[in-house]
């Protein structure tokens, strides 16, 4: 198995004794985020909460601060605005991404790669964005 790290959005590839500059951070990408409230007494109750990221390219590949990302649970109801994912974008189970809860964070958070979408899964998660952001 690889191990994968990010450091200032920019993915290293572990090895036994070097690190290798593999890519930057892309859209459609999955991070575990650490407190993602950014507190240990906010109101997320996880240490850990994954995060897909769904800024434009444009923006990621800037120098502005942030991106903008939905995060993923465990539990969804199917609703148009959600897209399943699970362990073919390297989770550990079935869960789904929330459009409709939207959140800004800063990229030095991003340090824990999970995974990708495949092409197909971007384009599902592009649909479930235009129906969360009622552009449609």
């Amino acid at each position: 198995m690889q191990r994968w790290r990010t450091f200032f959005g920019i993915r290293i590839q572990r090895h036994s004794q070097a690190a290798e500059i593999v890519t930057e951070m892309r859209r459609g990408e999955i991070y575990r985020v650490h407190h993602p409230g950014g507190d240990p007494t906010s109101n997320d109750p996880k240490l850990y909460r994954s995060f897909v990221v769904v800024s434009r390219q444009v923006l990621i590949d800037s120098r502005f601060p942030t991106v903008v990302c939905a995060p993923i649970l465990t539990r969804g109801h199917g609703f148009s605005t959600q897209v399943s994912v699970g362990i073919e974008e390297g989770l550990k189970h079935e869960s789904w991404i929330l459009c409709d809860n939207l959140v800004s964070l800063r990229k030095v958070q991003l340090t824990r790669f999970v995974g990708s979408l495949a092409r197909s899964k971007v384009e599902e998660l592009d649909r479930a964005l235009k129906m969360a952001l009622a552009l449609e």
